[in-house]
């Protein structure tokens, strides 16, 4: 029995050329390109939104927070929702090398991409459709949506901090978005 010697090796569960590819699209530095360009991604049509408001939406939300007495659950919820939300944003755009330990193979990497293109579409989808007009079923879809993609980004790069701010986010802004939303349709 003879055997036979030789040099075919993988790269991080990939070929040559593609993990040169992702070596220098997705290599660390301080910032994460990609994240910067997911984030403003998401936070477009909330700025065109809070932008073409109309005064009738505006004199409904003040009314929102005349109305409000929150309790010490909903300020908990509100603050959570922020720290999660900022937190996710942060970590997205900076890396920190903190709990961060990047994709596990091209597979990985396909999904966070792939993951990344549907759900940002979906939610733009949605958005436009929150624009046309508003329900709590809309409401909801565009809270769930960048969480899922917060987690899909925690996830795929294997980024711990993410995934733990990704979860404080989602069930504090499910929460957050839910409450206001019931609340505004309550007043209109």
């Amino acid at each position: 029995m003879t055997r036979i010697m030789t040099n075919d090796g993988i790269i991080g569960g990939a070929d040559g050329p593609t993990s040169i590819f992702l070596a220098r699209s997705l290599s660390y530095s301080w910032i994460n390109v990609w994240g910067i360009f997911i984030v403003v991604l998401i936070l477009i049509p909330n700025i065109i939104y809070a932008l073409i408001k109309s005064k009738k939406d505006n004199e409904i939300h003040q009314k929102q927070l005349n109305n409000k007495t929150d309790d010490l659950l909903s300020k908990t919820m509100r603050l959570l929702e922020q720290i999660g939300r900022y937190g996710c944003m942060f970590l997205m755009i900076f890396n920190i090398g903190i709990a961060e330990f990047g994709f596990t193979s091209v597979n990985a990497f396909l999904i966070y991409f792939i993951g990344n293109i549907v759900l940002i579409l979906a939610y733009w989808i949605v958005w436009m459709m929150y624009f046309h007009k508003e329900s709590i079923n809309k409401a909801m879809a565009l809270a769930i949506i960048p969480i899922c993609l917060f987690m899909i980004n925690g996830i795929t790069m294997r980024h711990y901090l993410l995934i733990i701010c990704g979860i404080i986010f989602g069930i504090s802004h499910i929460y957050v978005t839910r409450h206001d939303t019931i609340e505004a349709l309550d007043i209109k």
